[in-house]
């Protein structure tokens, strides 16, 4: 740099240079950076004296309290959620999701614009500062003087010199543009990319796009130019106004805030109508549901279309099927179990009658009053049994909850020989092989016990008359294998009319009204088959009488 004293008219002119601005000579001085500090003063508050430093917040604790009112927040949302109606959910979900889509392309396209402008802004910029600090028109001091915006026509554009001891110089008219420190690196030569680019200023007032680059400045006044040494290092520094480019982006903002406005709009109004539309299948649904609330009327409910809404119509509709058949066997239990509890309860007050008005006459004769004794305890019996079948049956429940391991043929076992004992006349021929099954041991049992029994019942004839001397009633053959339980007994068989029926609660053929029971014990049988997974039916056997079936899982094919 030449050490020269700065020639005639070299500019010492407010709008050339700042309180940083010095002149060139000998013994260039640095630019100051601006007021210092006074010794012993601190560029910060001091604290008063005897006053106490404050202890620092702690993070956890502050994390923690942050996430606290997170939760709380979203707590409240989701309560508020949850007491708006479907059909507010479905609107306000539609303008929720528009509006963020909405807002994502405004940003995006907001943002990609505003990119793209600055970067033609830039580029622009970038080449004209080169090519007029390569062709040295703006680095000549006479040229600058004369290079004001009026000049040049261009009132946005600002042009000025930033020499490297920080003495600023530009156009005798004009205001000078922007310069720091930045500007100032590359007037040095320290810059790191050899230029800068920045952005100074408030938007929509003086907002000015600033580049620097590297030029060399010659102080002559005359048009004479200036040798390489006679140059001086600089930066030529050329700002323009954003102000179209702020008014450009201020116009883009509020047409985005506008089309996103209407679509949020649009989308909530085309929320309510879809959740109209979509949800008037499900108001007639609540409307139907409702109705048989109050009219307790199992009539289904007419379905159209395919659609879910149909789906949950249609399954609605077989919810009320299975409820109407229930309650069709509810009432027939109810009416069956009272015709039956009827005829046990009026035998025994026609006996107890009876020893009243023997009583009053003066008694009956001891036998046969030991013989309507025995007629009540045998209608008690029929009455205690009648209750347990209905108890057992009305619990209705699909599977069995406390299920063990236990062994059929022990039950089956322990059934023979109950009903043997009972059953003295019959001869039984029983084969077993052990079977392991998970269940309710007395379920099964009672099961097991109204086949045999029923089996016993019917070997025996009506006339109760011995075959022979000393022969059989008749015979009952049991068989377990592999898990299926056969029953056989030496009966008349069953009718063909009423094998389908055999198994229905308080079903009993012609034959069978005259024999004792409820109707409910194969009832019971099917019951107990159906709750362990497993089945029975009847058939009549080859030979002669009927012959009942069980077939129970295998307890390892069965889970717990």
């Amino acid at each position: 740099m030449s050490n020269q004293p700065p020639p005639d008219g070299f500019p010492k002119y407010a709008g050339t240079a700042s309180e940083e601005t010095l002149e060139l000579g000998p013994g260039h001085k640095q630019p100051s950076p601006g007021p210092q500090p006074s010794p012993g003063s601190s560029s910060g508050p001091r604290p008063s004296a005897g006053s106490r430093p404050s202890s620092p917040r702690l993070p956890e604790a502050n994390g923690r309290g942050v996430a606290a009112t997170a939760a709380r927040t979203q707590g409240w949302w989701q309560e508020r959620l949850h007491q708006l109606s479907l059909h507010s959910r479905v609107t306000l979900l539609a303008a929720v999701a528009v509006g963020l889509a909405v807002a994502i392309v405004s940003i995006s396209a907001y943002v990609t614009v505003r990119q793209q402008m600055y970067r033609n802004l830039d580029q622009s910029l970038k080449s004209r500062a080169v090519q007029a600090a390569d062709q040295q028109v703006l680095t000549r001091l006479a040229n600058l003087r004369v290079a004001s915006a009026g000049a040049l026509g261009l009132s946005d554009i600002r042009v000025g010199i930033y020499l490297e001891n920080g003495q600023k110089v530009g156009p005798v008219d004009s205001a000078l543009p922007p310069m720091g420190a930045t500007e100032l690196a590359v007037a040095r030569g320290t810059a790191p990319e050899g230029y800068s680019i920045q952005t100074v200023g408030v938007p929509n007032n003086f907002h000015f796009r600033v580049i620097a680059v590297p030029a060399r400045f010659c102080p002559r006044s005359d048009d004479e130019s200036c040798d390489l040494d006679q140059t001086v290092p600089s930066a030529l520094v050329v700002a323009q106004s954003l102000k179209p480019i702020d008014q450009t982006l201020h116009n883009l903002g509020i047409v985005l805030w506008a089309v996103g406005l209407l679509g949020v709009i649009g989308a909530a109004l085309a929320g309510n109508a879809i959740a109209q539309s979509g949800l008037r299948p499900l108001a007639r649904l609540t409307g139907a549901a409702e109705h048989i609330a109050r009219t307790e009327d199992l009539k289904p409910i007419p379905v159209t279309g395919s659609d879910e809404i149909s789906r949950l119509a249609v399954a609605f509709n077989s919810m009320l099927a299975a409820l109407a058949r229930s309650q069709d066997r509810q009432r027939r239990l109810v009416g069956d179990a009272g015709h039956e509890l009827r005829t046990p309860l009026t035998s025994i007050r026609t006996n107890l009658d009876l020893l009243a008005q023997a009583d009053k006459r003066g008694g009956l004769r001891p036998e046969d009053r030991q013989q309507l004794l025995e007629d009540v305890r045998a209608q008690m019996d029929e009455l205690t049994t009648l209750i347990g079948d209905l108890t057992e049956l009305a619990r209705d429940t699909p599977q069995v909850r406390d299920a063990e391991l236990i062994e059929l043929s022990n039950v089956v076992e322990d059934a023979v020989i109950k009903v043997r004992r009972r059953a003295s006349g019959i001869d039984w021929d029983v084969e077993l092989s052990p079977f392991p099954v998970w269940g309710d041991e007395r379920l099964l049992g009672r099961a097991v016990t109204n086949l045999l029994d029923n089996a016993a019942k019917y070997s025996v004839p009506d006339s109760s008359a011995r075959l022979h001397e000393g022969g059989p009633l008749g015979r009952v053959t049991v068989r377990l294998l592999d898990g299926v339980l056969t029953v056989t007994d030496s009966g008349p068989g069953i009718a063909e009319a009423d094998l389908p029926h055999v198994f229905e609660r308080f079903y009993r053929s012609s034959e069978a009204r005259s024999r004792p029971g409820s109707g409910l014990g194969l009832a019971i049988v099917k019951h107990a088959a159906e709750q362990h997974g497993g089945m029975i039916y009847a058939r009549n056997a080859p030979a002669a009488g009927a012959q009942f079936t069980l077939w129970l899982p295998h307890a390892a094919t069965q889970s717990r």
